[in-house]
């Protein structure tokens, strides 16, 4: 059996409720709810028309343009 190694390299969160530790708590202590209407296409063909999206996300500000696939 080959053993394998994790690394932590960082802490962070990317929710609905924050796009980072001290949003995210911010949004925990407050009871923020990170359920609305979605926005990112339409959804008049569907029974549900809400749904937990994560808004304001840019990936180029978390990963390098290597990652970011268009």
């Amino acid at each position: 059996m080959t053993k394998r190694r994790v690394v932590i390299t960082g802490i962070g969160v990317v929710t609905p409720i924050g796009l980072n530790v001290p949003e995210f708590w911010d949004g925990l202590i407050s009871g923020k709810n990170g359920v609305a209407p979605i926005t990112y296409f339409d959804t008049s063909k569907f029974d549900t028309q809400f749904a937990a999206e994560v808004k304001n996300f840019n990936p180029d500000n978390y990963f390098d343009k290597k990652s970011v696939k268009d």
